[in-house]
């Protein structure tokens, strides 16, 4: 069993996977200098054949030490999670090896983040460390398969602390 040490998530860590959707850096101010807007803070892609939907998705929480072997990927369009509540949740990706899930990396949100992934990018299964594990999921709606699943040989240990 192989050991996976997870990494506070950051964008430049992420950039490969996805986006990470928070409220730091540039903005520009709205509603009368009442609102932060951090303008644009995801790549969005539901493909040619696809929609925009919204989804509310409720997981259940999960405990670290955490094991998997299964991962998946969306090849038609890409894939936001938007945390309703201010929990930590564990983000597993894996870069593409030639169309095979490559060795998975771990990241875990601060409560105040939350993720978009590219189209095609091979990731573990929603992951809320904390109940109520609810979700606002940005994905795509389309006529054509959108999920392919990997299970690796052997199982993935993300340990605690």
């Amino acid at each position: 069993m192989s050991v996976i040490r997870p990494e506070p998530l950051t964008a430049e860590a992420f950039a490969p996977f996805g986006d990470v959707l928070e409220a730091t850096g540039a903005f520009r101010l709205i509603n009368a200098g009442f609102c932060q807007r951090h303008h644009d803070r995801a790549q969005l892609d539901f493909g040619p054949e696809g929609r925009a939907g919204i989804s509310v998705f409720k997981a259940i929480p999960r405990a670290l030490p955490y094991e998997f072997d299964l991962v998946e990927r969306h090849p038609e369009g890409s894939q936001a999670f938007v945390p309703m509540s201010a929990d930590p949740f564990l983000i597993i990706v894996a870069p593409d090896e030639g169309g095979r899930p490559g060795r998975p990396r771990a990241f875990l949100s601060d409560g105040a983040q939350g993720i978009n992934f590219h189209r095609g990018t091979w990731h573990g299964v929603l992951t809320p460390l904390q109940a109520p594990g609810l979700f606002a999921v940005i994905d795509r709606i389309g006529p054509t398969p959108n999920l392919e699943e990997h299970r690796f040989a052997a199982p993935f240990t993300i340990p605690s602390g």
